[in-house]
């Protein structure tokens, strides 16, 4: 009896231990099955970060992370190696590069997103007292004396700044404002240094626009000026979590997402 009950004691702990292995197995197999990368353009922040909580609601196994950056570098991390499972672009020109280095999965691509480009000026005055009040009508009022600088994204590697040239030159006042520039390293620096009184004025998104109460529009920059905004959105073939990134894709195409994305001045194209 007592060496029955001995055997019955070490099957018992073996059982045990081996559902602690299992436990542990498990747990690290989760992680890694329900955990996805998401590289995002930083005018995307506030939007995407609201979508990610209402989204993890509903799919609380599903660990997002997710990466804020300006279009252009993000697209070289991702050229470079980054584990990115999804990639949502302010620029067409950053995911037609990944598209010919064979780095979106097929099929996956869609155009997610529209926006508009604006320029915008402190809304808090005081700190703009240093600077002279100059009323902006239109583009070519930035070539007057009391603009002294004026905030641009990084043309190279964000696209706000790419549309902003784009605009500029095309109205020839490109090369004439070049001493006002003060170049950002994305669209929401631009912003921040609009809201602190950096700068004179600068061009932002409108969904930025929207996102900040320390700002007002001077004029929206005619659409026919430069390329049409558009946010496209891929899977990165490198993906180790394909089935979570395309259903989290999926989500930012329905209804809940996309009453979040108007909310925050975006044009919904899907």
């Amino acid at each position: 009896m007592k060496r029955m009950k001995r055997k019955t004691r070490v099957f018992v702990l073996i059982l045990l231990f081996i559902f602690i292995l299992f436990q542990i197995s498990g747990c690290g197999n989760q992680k890694t099955d329900h955990e996805i990368t998401v590289s995002v353009a930083a005018s995307l922040q506030e939007s995407i970060n609201e979508i990610k909580n209402n989204y993890n609601q509903i799919r609380s196994d599903v660990k997002v992370i997710i990466n804020y950056g300006s279009s252009g570098t993000l697209q070289n991390q991702i050229e470079q190696g980054a584990p990115v499972d999804l990639f949502i672009s302010a620029g067409v020109r950053q995911m037609d590069s990944l598209e010919s280095k064979n780095l979106l999965i097929e099929n996956t691509r869609l155009d997610l997103l529209g926006n508009e480009l604006v320029l915008v000026t402190a809304k808090d005055k005081e700190t703009d007292k240093n600077k002279a009040n100059v009323e902006v009508t239109s583009l070519n009022d930035l070539n007057k004396p009391g603009i002294k600088q004026i905030g641009v994204a990084i043309p190279e590697t964000v696209p706000a700044g790419k549309y902003t040239q784009e605009a500029l030159v095309n109205l020839g006042y490109w090369d004439s404002l070049q001493s006002k520039f003060v170049f950002a390293k994305d669209v929401k620096q631009v912003l921040a240094y609009v809201e602190t009184g950096n700068v004179d004025a600068g061009f932002v998104y409108f969904s930025d626009s929207k996102s900040s109460n320390k700002v007002d529009i001077m004029l929206n920059v005619p659409e026919n000026l430069h390329e049409t905004i558009i946010y496209p959105a891929a899977i990165m073939t490198d993906t180790k979590n394909k089935e979570d990134a395309e259903d989290f894709m999926k989500y930012l195409q329905g209804s809940e997402a996309k009453k979040v994305f108007i909310k925050y001045g975006f044009k919904t194209l899907r």
